[in-house]
């Protein structure tokens, strides 16, 4: 297995923040995402590349291993851990022909095997384990990707098509998602090798900020302009949501910056029917400009009255 540079795949030195890295990966998806190169399989290439880079250094965890073990990263941890309990317990036994041995300790099932054996032995080995009657599978890649949504899609359930190894995967997406939240289509990933399962893909959905409305959670918060006189007097005020206008009493004497709750009017709950958030509304009071002679009068009137 050749070795891979997944740091020169995303461009980032190995020093790389996490943040660089994020910032790496979305500038170079965009660029080579499939659907802005429909017939670029050279593109389509690189891509693949690209989210097995970023599946790998954007999880600590993961990064580490593959700075001390590059493309054996998978099985660094069961190939330290057999080293160094193969006298203790009972373990298995591979010779690669040339002296070297390595001992497992039934780490490394059919459907998982490392791909470490297969550069530690080459091509011998699969003939040996072939001879021996053992055939091992390996499971392809996971993916990573992301998508994009405004907060009025997030809102409803509704399907997307996504582009996937050339092939086309219609995908349902519950309504009530939430930013950076990610879900898993298993045997969408690259495809095994020695016919084992292919790897899964991880979708990340990124909900884009609304012009209106701010999501903490399941719920929304808004502002309203109500005018000095339904302040004042009280009245009703129109007020938007994300599912229309609905009519709210304003009481008498509403102050500035007073907030208002409507039950229900927030966002749905991820996969619980029925279920909202709440909408909360910040009254701004809109003050009249150029004032008449008579209405200037009438003010100062009103003024003299409040007055002790």
């Amino acid at each position: 297995m050749p070795y891979i540079d997944y740091y020169k795949i995303l461009g980032v030195g190995r020093n790389a923040s996490a943040e660089d890295i994020k910032k790496a990966y979305r500038k170079l998806a965009r660029k080579l995402h499939p659907d802005l190169n429909p017939n670029d399989r050279e593109a389509h290439r690189k891509f693949q590349e690209l989210n097995e880079a970023n599946e790998v250094l954007s999880d600590p965890e993961k990064r580490a291993k593959y700075d001390k073990y590059g493309e054996h990263w998978k099985h660094g941890d069961e190939y330290e851990k057999a080293q160094q309990q193969h006298q203790q317990r009972s373990h298995q036994q591979w010779s690669s022909g040339d002296g070297q041995t390595f001992y497992t300790e039934g780490n490394f099932s059919d459907e998982d095997f490392s791909d470490f054996f297969h550069s530690m032995f080459g091509s011998g080995f699969s003939q040996r384990s072939h001879a021996s009657g053992r055939h091992y599978r390996f499971k392809g890649a996971d993916y990573q990707a992301e998508l994009h949504l405004t907060l009025r899609q997030a809102m409803r359930t509704h399907q997307q098509t996504l582009s996937v190894n050339d092939k086309n995967v219609r995908i349902t997406i519950p309504a009530g998602v939430a930013d950076g939240q990610k879900i898993k289509l298993a045997g969408y990933g690259q495809p095994g090798r020695e016919g084992g399962a292919s790897g899964d893909l991880y979708i990340t959905f990124i909900i884009e900020e609304d012009p209106h409305f701010k999501r903490l959670g399941n719920d929304l918060y808004t502002e309203n302009v109500i005018d000095l006189y339904t302040a004042v007097l009280g009245g009703t005020a129109m007020i938007e949501t994300l599912d229309g206008q609905v009519k709210m009493s304003i009481k008498p004497g509403t102050q500035p910056g007073s907030k208002l709750r409507l039950k229900g009017k927030g966002f749905p709950v991820y996969k619980k029917e029925g279920n909202f958030g709440d909408l909360y509304v910040a009254l701004n009071v809109e003050l009249p400009e150029h004032l008449s002679e008579r209405e200037k009068e009438l003010f100062t009137q009103l003024s003299k009255l409040r007055k002790p």
